[in-house]
């Protein structure tokens, strides 16, 4: 009897073990610098939308219950003080992925791009996420793309491009999702968007690339930043070698972290399960 204890015991230990660790960092590269900043705001009345995304590898279907990023907030021409009127965020696949293929992009490559469509919103407008601010100082970074047309580079004669230097107040969100997203395994690009009160402009700081750093989480592949405003929309453009050009061309990440919960795939802990029970019945009629 205490060895069919002892087996039962084991099993709800393989159970345990199975099931996924709540409030997990899924991803970490929460480290920013000063080298770009990108402009990014859902649509609010004259002010058109404005997207930048970075990317992220799921190897297990996540639940995502929170995110983290950090970037400058930048007074209008009125100038003044400012507060964050909304927070969106989107998650976006892998192009060709949620994509019109049939039609002929306007940019020079869709290759590793965020897809036409999100593949899923959360807003806070809508209640669906809540979120804290952290004001962390001024920083002023070397390069920005601000609201208005985005130029491609030509290049066959790449020159440094962007809309030169920027300084504001780096903010950091940490952002809880009330209706959490349920991801599958897949290549995925985070699309962080925030509109500011008194005309002033949040712009999404770039971060370590390659991710390196204590807590990151390195990823292979690991694609660069894109942007698009409602114009180019559903095309996207590469912040660095599109944007920002030069020899060799740069490319950019972004500051930003997940956390939530890794589900293993049901066949891992049928299979955890199923051995360990195997070796219990084996050790029983050995003994019996």
């Amino acid at each position: 009897m205490k060895r069919i204890y002892a087996y039962m015991n084991a099993f709800g230990a393989v159970v345990l073990l199975a099931m996924p660790a709540s409030g997990a960092v899924l991803y970490n590269n929460l480290t920013p610098n000063n080298q770009i900043a990108v402009a990014t705001r859902p649509e609010n009345g004259t002010d058109f939308e404005i997207e930048a995304g970075d990317d992220f590898l799921l190897g297990n279907r996540s639940i995502v219950n929170s995110a983290s990023f950090i970037g400058l907030g930048v007074p209008g021409a009125q100038g003044g003080n400012f507060s964050v009127s909304n927070v969106v965020i989107e998650m976006y696949r892998v192009f060709p992925l949620d994509s019109d293929t049939n039609r002929t992009p306007q940019v020079p490559t869709r290759l590793n791009s965020p897809s036409d469509v999100a593949f899923d919103t959360r807003d806070a407008s809508g209640g669906e996420l809540s979120f804290a601010t952290t004001l962390l100082g001024s920083l002023t970074t070397i390069n920005s793309v601000q609201p208005g047309p985005l130029t491609v580079n030509n290049p066959a004669n790449p020159t440094a491009a962007g809309n030169g230097p920027l300084t504001g107040q780096e903010m950091r969100f940490d952002v809880t999702f009330t209706t959490p997203f349920d991801l599958p395994a897949d290549h995925y690009f985070f699309v962080p968007q925030v509109t500011l009160s008194n005309g002033a402009q949040f712009y999404w700081l770039s971060a370590s690339r390659p991710i390196s750093g204590a807590g990151t989480t390195p990823f292979s592949p690991d694609l660069q930043e894109w942007t698009r405003n409602a114009a180019l929309d559903p095309d996207w453009l590469r912040v660095g070698t599109d944007i920002v050009a030069g020899i060799p061309a740069p490319t950019f990440n972004a500051a930003f972290s997940l956390e939530g919960t890794a589900t293993p795939e049901p066949g891992t802990i049928f299979l955890g399960i199923a051995g360990m029970l195997a070796i219990g019945v084996s050790k029983y009629l050995r003994r019996a």
